[in-house]
């Protein structure tokens, strides 16, 4: 009988939130005398007790527990779909720029009432139906696994090595043909092209990781870093174990390149990991706390100035959000002032974003002028101190904050093979992603020279690297069961670009976008391919609450305790002077 009680005090609710939402109307409109106006006719209040009754029952059924997760689900995409569509994709189709003030929040409330209750309905029948069809068409018992499989290791878990991980788990579902393992330094799967969100603070960080566990559930993962390959003993050598294997894939991505230039490992931050991001972002913040207590103009503006080395979408993207980041948080730090907020981005190039149209870079030029950044274009760095950035013309730049995003380059194990090595130390291989010269070795992502049919290379981007994993995959199965492998063909279907304050740059199929509308795409585009549902939930709160709240200013890791290390040492130095 509880599902009984639980639908009448949701019946009750209904009627309450069609009071509630017929007390709105009439605050919204002043021409209305009264409630009864706009009181909901009686299918109305019937559909609203409807809505309340009908997810009470579930929850006696359910029980208090499952119920309530399955209604948080809900909930949250009936948050996301009122922001998503009422307060987006209505205004744009009616000819109006979307907004979110709180106008047009306060308009569109009802609509969330009613998105809140609907989600919550639908997430609670999910919760109900869910576990019925899986005890009704349970999975398929896994077959036992033959110890004579062809062992495959994948080293690298970033795009590639996951792609190629999925894809030979989806091509062995009906027999199990070969044993993967993949061999990564962290567990999770770095949705890199948030990177730049994560240290402008807009989005948290455990949301852009997936786990690689559950992205490749019959996959075997080994954590720890590849040290060396020995391809004679066809084994990957580790810190604590050895791997062995009889077909390798490498897919390691890169690592940033500093060209030998002084002083640019030792005093700048990078944006290649989840660490590295975290550590831009409190790095950023430290400073703009030293700032706040800082007497002398010229220390202040050199701690409150940021400086990002290159002009490609890493180094555009984290400018542009570091300028949100600042400018967001100013208001914890009364005595600072905006204009002594200084971002640069330095770029040896004729213009930024040399991936896209010349047409599309200048908008983007154009509109990150516009919001206060320092463009300094075909200038070129020639090394770094602790203070300032240095310039090949003798400029300085004193900065408190550098990152460096100006290049990439295979890592120390790929540099290593015997071959004739590709630009910037890449490894080369064939149109089917076979390593030239050594057998059994495969290669895919940005540590590979990829050739595109024309005589030039593959740019080293996701979608291009997650294309290179299924077809890697494909030729690697196509090898095992005897088959000729494919070459890979693949043409880039667009690019975008967030350039921070709800505007931005897209090109996507020859079409071309600027403003909210390529803002809007490239978070709906992004969104979409972030790997896991949750991960999409999570990320899409951490977004709509960033339209109503400052960016968060707390500093949990690196950069705070490497603030108070250098204040401790220096006031050991002081006392041991006195």
């Amino acid at each position: 009988m509880s599902h009984l009680r639980e639908a009448g005090a949701g019946a009750l609710l209904g009627v309450a939130t069609a009071t509630a939402v017929s007390l709105l109307r009439v605050a919204q409109l002043p021409d209305a005398t009264g409630p009864m106006d706009l009181a909901p006719s009686g299918s109305g209040v019937a559909l609203w007790i409807l809505l309340g009754a009908a997810p009470g029952a579930v929850v006696g059924l359910l029980g208090a527990a499952a119920a309530a997760n399955g209604a948080a689900r809900g909930l949250v995409v009936g948050l996301l779909w009122w922001a998503g569509w009422n307060l987006t994709v209505v205004p744009v189709l009616l000819g109006d720029a979307p907004t979110w003030d709180a106008a047009a929040v306060t308009v569109a409330f009802p609509d969330l009432v009613a998105a809140l209750l609907q989600g919550t309905s639908a997430g609670l029948l999910w919760a109900l139906v869910l576990p019925r069809l899986r005890r009704r068409w349970p999975p398929p018992a896994p077959a036992a696994a033959p110890t004579d499989l062809p062992r495959i290791v994948v080293v690298g878990g970033g795009f590639a090595g996951v792609a190629v991980a999925q894809r030979l788990e989806r091509l062995s579902s009906r027999r199990t043909r070969w044993d993967v393992t993949i061999v990564s330094e962290s567990n999770f799967l770095l949705f890199t092209p948030m990177l730049p969100e994560v240290a402008g603070g807009a989005v948290q960080a455990a949301h852009v990781g997936a786990p690689l566990r559950g992205a490749c559930p019959r996959t075997r993962v080994v954590l720890g870093r590849a040290e060396s390959l020995d391809l004679a003993g066809r084994r990957v050598r580790l810190a604590d174990r050895d791997v062995p294997f009889d077909h390798l894939v490498l897919a390691l991505g890169a690592e940033p390149a500093f060209r030998d230039l002084p002083g640019i490992e030792e005093h700048c931050l990078t944006l290649k990991t989840l660490g590295d991001a975290e550590r831009v972002r409190e790095h950023v913040l430290t400073r703009l706390e030293r700032a706040d207590g800082e007497a002398d103009p010229a220390e202040r503006r050199r701690l409150m100035t940021v400086t990002v080395v290159g002009g490609g979408f890493a180094g555009v993207e984290l400018a542009a959000e570091l300028l949100d980041l600042a400018h967001s948080v100013l208001r914890y730090y009364p005595s600072l002032d905006a204009d002594d907020v200084h971002v640069v981005l330095v770029h040896s190039g004729e213009r930024i974003l040399p991936e896209i149209g010349a047409a599309l870079a200048q908008v983007a030029q154009r509109q990150l002028a516009a919001r206060g950044l320092d463009l300094r274009l075909r200038t070129r760095v020639a090394g770094a101190t602790r203070r300032a950035l240095l310039l090949q013309d003798g400029v300085e730049i004193p900065s408190a904050t550098i990152v460096w995003t100006a290049g990439n380059r295979p890592g120390a194990v790929v540099r290593s093979l015997p071959v004739e090595h590709g630009r910037g130390g890449s490894v080369p291989v064939d149109e089917s992603l076979r390593v030239v010269g050594l057998d059994g070795v495969w290669a895919a992502g940005d540590c590979a020279a990829v050739p595109d049919g024309e005589g030039g290379q593959q740019p080293p981007t996701a979608q291009h690297a997650l294309r290179e994993g299924r077809v890697l995959a494909d030729n690697l199965a196509a090898v095992l069961d005897g088959r000729e492998p494919q070459p890979f063909r693949f043409t880039t279907i667009g690019m975008l670009a967030a350039l921070g304050h709800r505007t931005g740059v897209a090109e996507i199929r020859g079409w071309r976008f600027s403003g909210v509308l390529a803002w809007a795409l490239w978070r709906l585009i992004y969104l979409a391919k972030l790997p896991g549902a949750e991960k999409r939930v999570r990320v899409g709160l951490d977004w709509l609450l960033e339209l109503g709240f400052p960016r968060d200013i707390v500093l949990a890791h690196q950069a705070s305790i490497e603030e108070r290390t250098s204040v401790s040492s220096a006031s050991a130095t002081a006392a041991g002077e006195h």
